[in-house]
Order: structure tokens, then sequence, then C-alpha cells
């Protein structure tokens, strides 16, 4: 208690991860709608939000950003567009797929590819932007990968599910570290601007064939899935992550899927089979691997301290 009150930032980064770790409850409340239905208003609620923010509170900061772009070379331009609309369209997939995944299989599933992600991340780091891997950390994946097939064994729909979930946040994350020079709160509101003017015109496939009606219970149970779920715990992240490192915030984020195991056992009486609960084991194992950092000052060939490789930002 003391170092949290010592200490604001990790206090808002834990906030940040408990509150995420609460998100099955918003969701199983509105587990009778089709879960795009659910994309929909919470990307139209969150965005709406996101921009009051921004246009009142955060003028200095777009214009910033605007003069940044502006200023930059023509490539560069071109990637913050491209890299901007295929972060909105990765969050959109992402959002989707772990709604569809709580209210439709299991929060174990959901759980699972948070568990995954950070080390998916790695590895997309390691292929796509040439980062430095540790031997623990190929010792993770190594661990991760039986993880996987022991789930595959046993269910491959759950598997899959887990994939897309965990490599559309990985992927979104690197579009997070490519595009790190500009502020994460303005990217965001543009991510999820572009994201709503895609799916915007397709409310009634998202509603698909359900004959529900949206009272104000639907839109209070939406609103705060938006507000408190998605945009509160985002701001806290974020403060945190002003003093906070990365690295500290990579560990720190997985309170949050371990307290959906917790809540999806204890409360929500979700069962599971012998073989995935190995994997679930291993994957707790490899994540402690993972982020055991076995140098603690890795130093380029100008004597500098590196920081390790880890996660950027959590948007769940």
């Amino acid at each position: 208690m003391k170092l949290l009150k010592a200490n604001p930032f990790y206090a808002a980064g834990i906030t940040a991860f408990i509150i995420w770790g609460f998100i099955p409850f918003p969701l199983k409340a509105l587990a009778d709608y089709p879960s795009g239905l659910i994309l929909y208003f919470r990307v139209a609620l969150s965005v709406t939000l996101l921009l009051f923010i921004c246009l009142f509170f955060r003028r200095d900061t777009i214009k910033q950003t605007y003069s940044l772009v502006k200023a930059s070379a023509i490539k560069e331009k071109r990637r913050f567009i491209v890299f901007t609309l295929l972060g909105g369209i990765l969050l959109t997939i992402n959002w989707l797929t772990f709604i569809y995944v709580v209210n439709h299989i299991d929060i174990q599933t959901g759980s699972f590819s948070y568990l995954l992600c950070p080390i998916l991340t790695a590895v997309l780091g390691f292929l796509l932007l040439k980062e430095e891997l540790r031997t623990n950390q190929w010792l993770a994946i190594g661990l991760s990968i039986i993880s996987c097939v022991l789930i595959g064994t046993g269910e491959l729909t759950s598997l899959l599910f887990s994939l897309m979930i965990a490599l559309s946040y990985a992927f979104y994350l690197i579009t997070q570290r490519i595009l790190r020079a500009y502020d994460k709160i303005v990217l965001l509101t543009l991510q999820l601007l572009l994201a709503f003017l895609f799916i915007g015109p397709f409310y009634s496939f998202f509603k698909g064939d359900s004959t529900i009606v949206l009272d104000g219970g639907f839109f209070l149970k939406v609103s705060i899935l938006s507000a408190l779920f998605t945009v509160l715990p985002l701001f806290l992240n974020l403060f945190a992550l002003k003093e906070l490192t990365s690295g500290a915030i990579g560990i720190l984020m997985y309170i949050n899927p371990i307290m959906n195991f917790v809540i999806a056992f204890l409360y929500f009486n979700e069962e599971t089979t012998f073989v995935k609960a190995m994997a679930y084991v291993l994957i707790f194992i490899s994540v402690i691997i993972y982020n055991i950092n076995l140098k603690k000052r890795r130093k380029t060939a100008g004597g500098m301290p590196v920081p390790p490789t880890s996660a950027v930002t959590t948007i769940k």
C-alpha cells in the first residue's frame, strides 16, 4: 500500500488492469445481444467520448500531432495513414472476436489469448522489426507452442479463436510501435473514428436477424462497457506509461487475464479438461520465464543500457 501511495503511476497501472480483469461482467450482461451489435455501439460510444475529450481537453496535442505529420516526409505520411487505418481494423477485429468468445465460447479462451499475446508480440517484433530476443524468451516461446498444441488437440475451435484474438492484438501492438512518435490517445481516436466510418453503414448486418429491442438497459450497459471498461482504464494505463517502463507495464498486464481465469472458474462456474488445465499451467510457466531478465543491464557497443523488449500500450 505504501508503494501505491508513493507511486501513483503504479497505482494507475494496477487499477487499469484490475478494471480490465472484471470485463467479463459487462460483456456477460450483454450476452443476449449479437456480438456485432455490442461491437458497433462500443466503438460508436468510445469514439464519441474520445472525440469529446480530445476536442475540449487535448486540442494542443491534436495540433502537435497534425504538425508532426504535416512536417514529415511523404513516405512517413503514407506510413502514418496506412498503419493508423490498419490499427483501427485490427482493434475492431480484436474487440469483435473477444466479445464473441466471452459470450459464446468461454472466458478461459479469451484469457488464454491475452496470456499468449505478449509472447506473440515478441515473435512478431523479432520477425518484422528485427528486435532482439533473449534465450529465456525463446524458451518461453517454445513452451507456448506446446501449450497451443495441447489446446488444439483438445478443442481446435478454442485454439483458433485464441490465436485470432492474440494475433490481432499482437499485430495492433506492432502498429503502435511503428507509430510510437505520435500521441496514443490521438492515434486511438483516429483509429476508432476510421473503424466506425467503415462499420457505420452496416448496422443492419451487425444487428443480424435479432428482434431484441434496444432499450435503456442495453444502452446503459454498453455505455458502462465503453466508458468504465474502455476509455477510463486506457487513460490510467497511458498515465502509468509516463513514468513506468514498458517492461513494468508488460508484467502488470498479466493481472488482467489471471483475474479473468479466476472469475471464469469461481463466479461463472466454467469447467475445463485435464489437457486444457495442463496447457494453462504451461502458458503460466512460459509467462514467468518470458519476463525473467537474465541480463539486468544489456549494453550497446557504446555502453548505453538498452530497455528490454516488451508490451507497449494495452487497449482491451
